[in-house]
């Protein structure tokens, strides 16, 4: 490796393999799981892997382990070095958005690591989804270096290395149904305690239905949506949300309304509407947050939404509950006409 050994930098060169050991691959499933999810992250800096020199390509990534690790384990047989910058072991994509991926952060450890020095060519990899938080114009200006922005998947980085050209195929990105799970999985994990309290507390004030309801509720926001994702009518996630949401909630709805026949009829459809009201901003919510996990929305988009939709959602709650208090107060009381 031809480097220049007296720089000074804030932390040294080290070495990494392409090869995933058994604990980087525990350390992937515990992130899958939720387990830790802000710990899986590794020390910002440079990398090198395999035998580098001066003209050896420079390759970017986030300091999340998975991101890392896919970008390590794709580059088998290459010689280069990996400028990991500090993202707060977050993924690339959300790390973008969030502007911790960003322009400053890669001039810095450009800076930090002595980068300009240990490489004589000027050219840095990213990859593609971390566009939308690095200027590339400011980069070349304040450090010298080029951006230039590689495929969407790392496991495509040797074909491209060859041409240093993505073909389309390279540039599209696709959130496969085993993608969506994937995400899912750790914000079910996360939603499990909080929706199993829920149900407790709603069982015991008034029974199954209201707590399998929250619970329904809840996996729908979790789980059904990031499956029917690409089918749900409309285009904003709140809107497909409160959809999906309200054909949740449409059985507990029916069984309100038809399970005391001998009610008001208004009371019958203040019990069903209360079920629709309470439980599809839940699930709208849900669906909301997981624009966060997905690679096709934008910040500005999710803004919007975040801005248009969560009043909504919370008249329409409120809405519900108001419903639900109102009809446990007509209970009390004995009202049934």
């Amino acid at each position: 490796m031809q480097a220049i050994s007296d720089q000074t930098v804030d932390t040294p060169i080290r070495n990494t393999t392409s090869r995933l050991a058994w604990p980087d691959h525990f350390d992937h499933i515990k992130a899958r799981l939720g387990v830790n999810r802000m710990g899986h992250r590794i020390e910002p800096g440079l990398f090198t892997i395999g035998a580098p020199s001066a003209d050896s390509p420079v390759f970017v990534s986030a300091n999340y382990t998975l991101s890392f690790d896919a970008l390590r384990s794709a580059l088998s047989g290459i010689d280069g070095y990996i400028l990991v910058l500090d993202t707060d072991g977050v993924n690339v994509w959300c790390a973008a958005g969030k502007g911790t991926f960003g322009t400053d952060e890669l001039v810095n450890r450009i800076e930090k690591t002595g980068l300009g020095a240990i490489t004589h060519q000027r050219t840095l990899i990213l990859p593609q989804l971390g566009a939308p938080g690095v200027a590339a114009q400011d980069v070349k200006k304040r450090s010298g270096f080029k951006v230039e922005y590689g495929p969407v998947r790392a496991a495509d980085l040797p074909e491209y290395l060859k041409t240093r050209q993505a073909t389309p195929e390279m540039r599209r990105v696709h959130f496969s149904l085993v993608d969506r799970l994937k995400v899912s999985l750790v914000d079910l994990i996360v939603a499990i305690w909080p929706m199993l309290i829920a149900a407790v507390l709603l069982y015991f004030l008034g029974g199954w239905r209201p707590a399998l309801a929250a619970i329904t509720a809840t996996l729908a926001g979790e789980l059904l949506f990031p499956i029917l994702l690409p089918w749900l009518p409309t285009h904003d996630f709140s809107t497909k949300g409160l959809i999906l949401g309200g054909l949740a909630a449409l059985p507990f709805a029916l069984l309100a309304f038809m399970g005391n026949p001998q009610a008001a009829w208004w009371l019958r459809l203040a019990a069903g509407l209360a079920y629709l009201f309470a439980l599809a901003p839940v699930t709208g919510l849900l669906s909301l947050l997981f624009t966060g996990s997905t690679t096709f929305t934008s910040r500005t988009g999710v803004k919007r939404e975040i801005a248009a939709y969560i009043p909504i959602m919370a008249w329409i709650f409120g809405a519900g509950a108001l419903l639900t208090i109102g009809l446990f107060a007509a209970r009390l009381l004995g009202v049934q006409s």
